[in-house]
């Protein structure tokens, strides 16, 4: 699975999940990861911090897959065992709440990923313009 996926032209998914049939690198708590080109504040966000995703990024997975976008068999026990080691942040009411405070519209997905981090003060690793010029959502 790549940790780089162009899901429209004006966005890239990014979120360090990585999965490799070689020796994937690991850090202190057993995540895997590739850093690829982020920020410095960003290597240190991931590296210092627990991961956690929204829910709506397991769909958006899931989707990719089923249009032949990305290839990783979201059925096998290597995706089942990557997940797990990443917190997945449910769609809820408190973020639910937040999509409407958003300064920005976007993609539904975007708004509820958006949302997911400023209803738990989670900062973003994102690489979304629209996402990254708000004045609301944490940013790594």
């Amino acid at each position: 699975m790549q940790d780089a996926w162009k899901v429209t032209p004006r966005l890239t998914l990014n979120y360090g999940l990585r999965y490799e049939y070689n020796q994937p690198k690991y850090d202190t708590q057993g995540r895997s990861f590739s850093f690829g080109r982020l920020t410095v504040k960003e290597r240190e966000a991931l590296a210092n911090n627990q991961w956690g995703i929204s829910a709506i990024v397991i769909w958006e997975l899931a989707k990719l897959a089923q249009l032949g976008r990305i290839d990783p068999d979201i059925d096998s026990a290597d995706f089942a065992r990557a997940l797990s080691n990443i917190h997945i942040w449910p769609l809820d009411l408190a973020v639910c709440r937040q999509i409407g405070a958003l300064d920005f519209r976007s993609d539904p997905a975007d708004e509820i990923i958006a949302a997911t981090s400023l209803a738990h003060g989670a900062p973003l690793v994102t690489r979304d313009r629209r996402i990254r010029r708000s004045r609301l959502v944490p940013l790594a």
